[in-house]
This record gives structure tokens, C-alpha cells and sequence, in this order.
């Protein structure tokens, strides 16, 4: 890891570790919004663009969306099924209308129809939060911290397509409906779909290994329930310290398998804000969840029943076993070579 990385990751732990001192010291937990880890880890650590979107469009979309997500909770007579489709409906509108692609305002939406948030400490989080990490992008590229991605109004701009977008919504209404039906919508959680919407739309590598990046959000998963269930109230670390090392744990996670994948960040910080009593079944609900929405991601939006051998071997299969693998072809070239 270069030093100015290790810098990054350094501001990263700090923003977080702001979130949740602010959360413990007024008694809110409101104010801890998962995805806002997700967003850090995006726009501060890696040194590339990820979502398009300028700045003031970031803060603008991310609070828009929390208040329309606790307006749902509060004056929506409709069932949850319905309340999750509103919001997700509502976002994708967002999206397909300011041609952006900050797919992390559906958890924005979502969450509080989920955990059923109705403070208005929740959006006012948001947006504090999204002017830190906004603001701490333009510090780190102005100290030659990060990378500078600028944002072109001429180029920068996404094309939607509506037809995608329904079918998104058709597939999220048909997997979501078991989990809503009985109860158990952690297997739903919000940065889920975000992954799931993020996987079968976006043109990035992560969609080139997706073995692995189910491996990375079921250890993040796993990390968040341990530190919170283990660490925090059975060893009765305060959550600061408890939340610091967690993060301390999933960046070194990233760096091992040398990709790191925002969502992650946010599955992680959630067994912090749901309800406890069945926060050791978290990590078991979000391999099930994480598991179909993938699946479906591969087989119906990217066709890889179309993709040729290669690269299924190179998406299904880790590169330290490719790499001792050795095919027929190869292995008689070398034979040959050597006589």
C-alpha cells in the first residue's frame, strides 16, 4: 500500500469514527447511515471515479432521498411491498432524470422504510454527512491526496434506460416479496440492492468476479455482527473504538484481495443499527440475499449463460487456482520448447 493511500484510508476511519461519536454522544442512532461508509471508502480511498455525479448533486439527491424515505414511513397507508417499491421507483426516477449514477440514494430511500425511521434526525444526517465527504474530496485533491476525476457537464452525464430500470423493479418486487411476507427483510437489507442494482447496470470490473465479491460481503457481514454482538456488548467496547476497528479490519480485507467494493462497507455497518435480537442470523440472511440477488444479476441482466468458457473460469474461479492450473495446450507448448 502506497503512503498516500494509507493517508486516504487514515481520512476515511476519521469521518467514520465522526459518525458514530456524534451518534453516541446525542443518543441517535438515526444519525449512523451505512451507506455513508460505502460513499467515503468511494469518493476518499479509491483513486478513480466511481459514481457520476458532481458534488452538489451528490448532497442534493442523497438528502432528497432520506426525507422522501421518512415521508413514506410517516404518511404511506400502503403495506411494506409497496413502500419498497415507492422508493425504489422514486430513486430511479432520480437517477433516469439527472442522468447521474449514484445508485447508493436507493439505501437512502430504502432504509428508513426497512428499520420504519421517522425522526427527521435521519435526513438531516444525510445531508451533514454528505457535505463532509463531498468537502473531504476536494481537500484530498487539493493536497494532491487522491487523484482529481473532474466532472465534465458536457461528457459527464448518463443515459438511462427505462426499459432496465423495469425490469430492476420487476426482479427486486418478486425477490423481496418472501422476506417481506414473513417478516425478515435483512435478507433485503438496502446495501444489498444497492449491489444488486449496481452489478446489473454498471459496466465496472467487479462484474468480471463475482465469487469474489460475494466472498468479500458475507466476510463483512460476518465482521460487522462479530464486533458488534462480540466486541461491543458482550466485551462492552465502547461502539466508537468497536466501529474503528471493524473498519481497521474490512480496509486491511480490501487490501488483501486487491479489490475494494463499496457496498461492502456499508453491509458491514449495519448489525450497529438494527434491532438486536436476532443479529447473529445477519450474516446468515445476507449470504441468502446476497447469493439470489447476484444470481439473478448474472443469469438475467448480464446473460453470462452466453459468456464463453474463459470467462466463466476467470469470474467463478480464484486467480491463485487458475494460476496453478495448467491447460493441455500450455503444458504440451512447454514440453515442446523444452526438447
Amino acid at each position: 500500500m502506497n503512503k498516500l493511500k494509507l493517508i486516504r484510508y487514515l481520512f476515511a476511519l476519521l469521518i467514520i469514527g465522526l459518525m458514530i461519536g456524534a451518534s453516541e454522544w446525542i443518543d441517535q442512532k438515526e444519525i449512523l447511515f451505512p451507506e455513508m461508509a460505502a460513499l467515503v471508502l468511494g469518493l476518499w480511498v479509491i483513486d478513480k471515479k466511481i459514481w457520476t455525479v458532481s458534488r452538489t448533486m451528490l448532497v442534493i439527491l442523497m438528502t432528497v432521498c432520506a426525507i422522501f424515505g421518512i415521508l413514506l414511513v410517516r404518511y404511506s397507508p400502503f403495506p411494506v411491498l409497496v413502500n419498497i417499491a415507492i422508493s425504489f421507483v422514486f430513486t430511479s426516477f432520480c437517477l433516469i432524470v439527472t442522468r447521474t449514477t449514484l445508485i447508493p440514494i436507493t439505501s437512502a430511500a430504502m432504509l428508513p422504510v426497512l428499520l420504519g425511521t421517522d425522526s427527521v434526525v435521519y435526513p438531516a444526517s444525510v445531508f451533514i454527512m454528505s457535505l463532509l465527504v463531498v468537502s473531504g474530496q476536494w481537500f484530498l485533491e487539493k493536497n494532491a491526496l487522491r487523484q482529481v476525476i473532474a466532472f465534465d457537464k458536457k461528457k459527464g452525464y448518463y443515459k438511462h434506460s427505462s426499459k432496465h430500470w423495469i425490469r430492476l423493479f420487476i426482479c427486486l418486487i418478486l425477490i423481496a416479496a418472501i422476506p417481506v411476507y414473513t417478516g425478515e427483510l435483512f435478507f433485503i437489507v438496502p446495501p444489498l440492492i444497492v449491489m444488486f442494482i449496481e452489478f446489473s447496470s454498471s459496466s465496472s470490473g467487479f462484474r468480471n468476479r463475482p465469487l469474489q465479491v460475494y466472498m468479500v460481503v458475507i466476510i463483512s457481514a460476518i465482521l460487522g455482527t462479530f464486533f458488534q454482538y462480540y466486541v461491543h456488548t458482550i466485551l462492552g467496547l465502547p461502539l466508537l473504538y468497536t466501529v474503528l476497528l471493524l473498519f481497521i479490519c474490512l480496509f486491511s480485507l480490501f487490501e488483501l484481495v486487491r479489490k475494494p467494493f463499496a457496498p461492502a462497507c456499508a453491509i458491514a455497518l449495519v448489525p450497529m443499527i438494527i434491532p438486536q435480537e436476532n443479529i447473529l442470523y445477519y450474516p446468515f440472511q445476507v449470504a441468502v440475499g446476497a447469493g439470489i440477488f447476484l444470481f439473478v444479476s448474472m443469469f438475467f441482466f448480464l446473460k453470462c449463460y452466453r459468456w464463453k468458457r474463459e470467462h466463466l473460469l476467470v469470474c467463478f474461479v480464484p486467480g491463485y487456482i487458475r494460476s496453478g492450473m495448467q491447460r493441455p495446450k500450455r503444458r504440451q507448448r512447454k514440453i515442446g520448447q523444452a526438447q
